[in-house]
């Protein structure tokens, strides 16, 4: 598998979104009502993602997405991340979405991913994150494994059903991005 991490362009919206729901689909599948993951659609994604994506022009106040293209296959994963939406006064951008295909996990795409979005934070001037997951998501280990703090709880509704989601925290964003000679 030959792996490109770069920027997304408008015309990944559609590939962005297919992963976003069958990823959901895979991850959240038991944890999330059936109903609402598969009524799940792609186009409303796909616009959504085609409109954030157009608007990203380097400024610092505007979110950015990320993909991980298989070369033979096209985009296998992608991050969203930009400034922190909820009003945090100490983490100032925020790992909006994180989502790889399911066979495409555990191959360090994620750790990719993840040092390319600290890298473009670190450009637009930011240096603390934070992410929201659930607190039952298999995959919460994941940002344990690279230095995430454990900040807070609180509840989050999908699809009718009360759940509880975890924030995780980074002082400092420049070893995410390979800046102190720590390995992702």
């Amino acid at each position: 598998m030959a792996l490109l991490v770069r920027p997304a362009r408008p015309d990944d919206a559609t590939a962005i979104a297919r992963v976003q729901v069958a990823t959901w689909r895979s991850t959240y599948r038991g944890l999330i009502p059936d109903e609402y993951l598969d009524n799940m659609e792609e186009e409303p994604r796909a616009s959504q993602w085609r409109d954030v994506i157009s608007r990203d022009a380097g400024a610092a106040n505007q979110p950015f997405v990320i993909v991980a293209e298989d070369t033979g296959r096209g985009v296998v994963g992608f991050a969203a991340a930009g400034p922190e939406r909820r009003g945090d006064p100490h983490f100032h951008s925020e790992l909006g979405a994180i989502y790889i295909l399911k066979k495409y996990q555990r191959q360090g795409i994620g750790r990719r991913l993840v040092r390319e979005v600290a890298q473009r934070l670190l450009q637009r001037g930011f240096n603390t994150m934070l992410v929201w997951v659930l607190a039952e998501n298999p995959c919460r280990h994941f940002y344990e494994a690279l230095g995430g703090r454990l900040l807070r709880s609180q509840p989050i509704t999908i699809g009718g059903k009360t759940l509880e989601e975890w924030a995780y925290g980074w002082d400092d964003i420049r070893h995410l991005a390979g800046h102190t000679g720590t390995r992702l």
